[in-house]
């Protein structure tokens, strides 16, 4: 984890952190929050570049709220921003954060309160990576499909898969892209063949709705598990997703393999529609906990086959680019970043 340089621990005790170009900048997911202090060292958009002060990563499920965890990163570096940017998993709807993948409700009011700062600005958690992955070189990231080079003049997708599902269209026009957040990991999940179509009526149940996220995430992936082996009449011997990611690496366990080559095949089938659908033929950012675990695998599954299988337009999404990005401090980077281009030019 990334600790403090002296310089860093000088400013901050300076209490220069305080000024209008250092930010608090937080990615809150299901799993992690990952939090920065985050200085933008140019104030001039065009050649603006950001230095990390402080990052901390926390686990979710070990504290009561958000507030709290934003509390001990506060007293961590004994420092006051003046701002605060939160990217975080969900819909904001007045002053409430929906999302099922939390551990506990989120209230914008109420994190404002917590951290005592007069401008708090929430963003979603995919609206901020997105951002950040618009100014992301290739050499950060792995070619799964398609050509070798995105074009960033053309309407891009990021998708990631972990404790849920995001995606956001990045469109093009300045040197500060437009995002379009989506909820389309709660849109309806679509099978294509006839085994995901028997997956799809095993994980219905009793619910009319099965959302996307159900099968293309981390939980989806043991969900995804459970339901195969109930089809070919086996007992589940994984009750981890990572269990499943690291068998199938492996190749020491045969459902393991088939989970993840469905997983990646039906993603293909996904990721395809989305494309259309926004019109992103200028490439896909994929990102995210889970995609990371299973580079290999994804690159040989049939994940491009079923992205370019869409009639007529087969050879334009066959060329759509993809690559593949880690996911790290991007939300944190992506939420400093939109705040600094938005609150501070605007």
């Amino acid at each position: 984890m990334p600790q403090m340089s002296p310089h860093a621990t000088n400013i901050l005790r300076t209490r220069n952190a305080a000024s209008r170009n250092v930010l608090l900048a937080a990615d809150i997911g299901g799993t992690h929050a990952r939090i920065g202090l985050v200085r933008a060292d140019s104030m001039a958009a065009s050649n603006r570049s950001l230095t990390t002060l402080a990052y901390r990563v926390y686990r979710c499920a070990d504290y009561p709220t958000l507030e709290a965890i934003l509390s001990d990163f506060r007293h961590e570096i004994d420092v006051e921003p003046a701002a605060a940017c939160i990217a975080c998993a969900g819909y904001v709807h007045g002053d409430t954060l929906i999302n099922a993948n939390l551990p506990w409700s989120v209230s914008i009011s109420a994190v404002t309160r917590a951290l005592g700062i007069q401008l708090v600005r929430v963003v979603n958690d995919f609206q901020a990576l997105a951002y950040a992955a618009h100014f992301a070189t290739l050499s950060d990231s792995i070619h799964i499909a398609g050509d070798d080079d995105v074009d960033p003049s053309h309407i891009r997708l990021a998708l990631g898969a972990g404790t849920g599902l995001g995606a956001a269209a990045l469109i093009p026009g300045s040197a500060r892209p437009t995002i379009l957040a989506t909820e389309a990991g709660h849109a309806a999940l679509a099978p294509r063949t006839a085994l995901e179509s028997e997956i799809l009526r095993h994980l219905r149940g009793d619910d009319a709705h099965v959302p996307n996220e159900r099968v293309l995430s981390g939980p989806g992936l043991l969900n995804l598990y459970r339901a195969l082996c109930a089809i070919r009449g086996a007992a589940p011997v994984l009750d981890q997703p990572m269990q499943i990611t690291q068998a199938a690496l492996a190749a020491n366990d045969a459902l393991a393999t088939e989970t993840i080559e469905v997983f990646c095949a039906w993603l293909g089938s996904f990721v395809g529609d989305l494309v259309m659908l926004f019109g992103a033929f200028g490439g896909v950012i994929l990102a995210g906990g889970v995609l990371p675990q299973i580079a290999p695998l994804l690159q040989r599954s049939g994940f491009a086959a079923r992205l370019a299988d869409k009639g007529t337009l087969r050879d334009a999404l066959a060329r759509v680019p993809v690559r593949l990005i880690e996911h790290g401090q991007l939300g944190v980077t992506g939420a400093a970043r939109w705040y600094f281009d938005h609150e501070l030019n605007d």
